[in-house]
């Protein structure tokens, strides 16, 4: 199984831990991985990583889509291959339509449609084998709707990209989980219990179908765990407390949040309305009390280093079974980072 490490967002501040990076790079870490909001962008970090890094490979967990044409996503991914000698990956989200019409100002249209369609269009851009051309739902190269002139021409990327550039996507949803498995490199899990990849194997044999010959080894699954070491166990969950009653709770309307199906999915029901409620009442507190210890201990590593090392067994099961390809580590402490290579490298 590989490694990876949150390691490049950017919050209030400008600012990333590179000491942190280089260490999992010196540990055999396979990638660290940046992500946007509605602030920093994802592609600027994940540049200025390459730039101060070896061998690590640097994704994007996420780009959003509706934030970039899909051509300017071929151009970013290809540039950076290029310059960092094929490290950079692409991570691909549609985000959320509060995200998308309230920040990027357009319309959140149909995310499973827009996916395949814009992987399909970087696949054809980054590959050279013609000019670019697509007549899809969401996009048309060239361009012949309302507004415009006419003068539109299939073009030919100028850079011949000679690197592989893999293209994940975040899904978490049965048909996102479906058309990831279909179209995509792999997929990022926010969280996942490592026992229950029940809960993904219909959608994932779903899109390995419509691929045509694919399969788990084709095909990365790499969800992120937060992993906190510390003496008390509720203490070093306190802080995921706070993530999951986020996302399970607001991150989007009470009838559509799809962390909150998730975490139905997951067993957790009951605790997935109780969050929501509270949240959405603006019940913070009560909300972050509502998320179980089971469910953070299923998802994540929290406690003394002789409890992170018991509960990886789970993972490692899992990594065995071909279920799990990359654990992708929300850490910053040096010591986390070198317990779980030592025990997963």
């Amino acid at each position: 199984m590989k490694l990876g490490i949150l390691g490049g967002n950017i919050g209030r501040k400008t600012g990333i831990n590179i000491d942190a990076i280089k260490q999992a790079e010196n540990l055999g870490y396979d990638s660290v991985w940046t992500a946007e909001a509605w602030g920093a962008d994802a592609v600027t970090p994940a540049t200025w990583i390459l730039a101060q890094t070896d061998k690590i490979n640097v994704g994007t967990a996420i780009m959003q889509m509706p934030a970039r044409t899909p051509a300017m996503a071929a151009m970013t991914a290809m540039s950076l291959a290029e310059l960092s000698g094929g490290r950079f990956i692409v991570g691909l989200g549609a985000s959320g339509p509060q995200v998308v019409e309230g920040w990027h100002g357009v319309p959140y249209g149909k995310p499973m449609t827009r996916l395949r369609e814009y992987i399909a269009i970087m696949r054809q851009i980054i590959e050279r084998k013609g000019p670019a051309v697509f007549d899809g739902d969401q996009y048309q190269l060239p361009y012949t709707g309302e507004g415009a002139t006419g003068l539109g021409k299939p073009l030919k990327s100028i850079l011949h990209c000679e690197e592989d550039v893999k293209i994940f996507a975040a899904n978490i949803t049965p048909k996102g989980v479906e058309t990831a498995a279909e179209v995509a490199d792999g997929f990022f899990p926010i969280w996942m219990d490592p026992e229950k990849y029940s809960v993904f194997e219909e959608p994932i044999k779903k899109g390995f179908a419509k691929a045509g010959d694919k399969n788990l080894t084709q095909f990365e699954v790499s969800p992120f765990v937060t992993v906190v070491i510390g003496d008390d166990v509720d203490e070093c969950m306190a802080p995921i407390r706070g993530n999951m009653a986020l996302y399970i709770g607001g991150m989007g309307a009470r009838d559509k949040n799809f962390y909150n199906s998730y975490a139905k999915a997951l067993g957790f029901e009951d605790a997935a309305v109780e969050i929501q409620d509270h949240f959405l009442a603006g019940r913070r507190e009560q909300a972050m009390a509502a998320v179980p210890k089971e469910l953070i201990d299923a998802c994540h590593l929290v406690g003394p280093a002789d409890r992170i090392r018991e509960r990886l067994q789970r993972w490692k099961t899992a990594g065995n079974r071909g279920q799990v390809a990359s654990m992708l580590l929300g850490t910053q402490q040096p010591e986390a980072l070198e317990l779980i290579a030592g025990e997963m490298l």
